[in-house]
């Protein structure tokens, strides 16, 4: 699927948008780049990051994704662990080429997608989340929805493996992903971010995913095949 995306357009530059990091790479080129992010990022600030981060390469494409809710192909609530000014920034304008913006899971869950219905959780600061269904993409933020006295989110997120010890953190995962899994009944479930490197064993019907996959997701988004089935009010 990459080769496909590299021959179709040479020069898509992704962009994965964390609350440390700042990733990129464009396609056909194996080199990735960063920069660091944090909680005083603003939008501005990181189309500046990527445009230095990015010198010496050519691109005629961008996709963008960032850990927040995006509707329309714009951000509609503003990142918890960025800065503010999300919400109506015009990534467009701002790296005069057309642009696609999508929530972070998506991207991720579109570069690890292999046919069927796919469950995408991704641990980290957060929990994102999305489903694709026979090459359709639903966004998703089932990590928000109450579980038991808290959220989903706060069972399994970073800051939770801290809090309880690995022991404690890797059963609330398996817990979390078993009722998550039964909602959505799924063909199989992909564990990414960076918090899935931290499981020594994975859920059943369960594989790993892996945080280079939203490189391959950002390409993909501008591979006609996804065009039809997913329209800006989709992602």
């Amino acid at each position: 699927m990459e080769g496909n995306a590299v021959a179709e357009y040479p020069g898509v530059l992704a962009v994965d948008v964390g609350g440390s990091n700042v990733k990129l790479r464009v396609a056909g080129n194996p080199e990735r780049r960063r920069f660091k992010s944090g909680p005083e990022l603003t939008p501005t600030q990181m189309v500046e990051g990527v445009l230095a981060a990015a010198e010496g390469w050519t691109w005629e494409h961008v996709s963008v994704g960032i850990p927040t809710p995006v509707h329309g192909g714009k951000v509609i609530a503003e990142p918890v662990n960025l800065g503010e000014g999300w919400v109506g920034f015009d990534f467009e304008a701002a790296f005069g080429k057309p642009t696609k913006v999508v929530n972070d899971a998506v991207m991720q869950a579109v570069g690890s997608y292999e046919g069927g219905r796919m469950l995408f959780l991704g641990l980290g600061t957060g929990l994102g989340s999305a489903l694709i269904a026979d090459g359709v993409i639903e966004p998703l933020e089932l990590g928000h929805l109450p579980y038991k006295d808290k959220t989903f989110e706060d069972y399994v997120e970073k800051s939770a493996l801290k809090e309880v010890g690995h022991a404690k953190w890797q059963k609330r995962v398996f817990e979390v992903v078993d009722r998550l899994a039964s909602a959505m009944e799924p063909d199989y479930v992909v564990i990414g971010g960076g918090g899935v490197k931290d499981l020594t064993e994975l859920p059943p019907n369960a594989r790993r995913g892996d945080n280079q996959l939203a490189f391959l997701g950002g390409f993909r988004l501008w591979e006609p095949q996804w065009q039809p089935k997913t329209s800006q009010s989709e992602v």
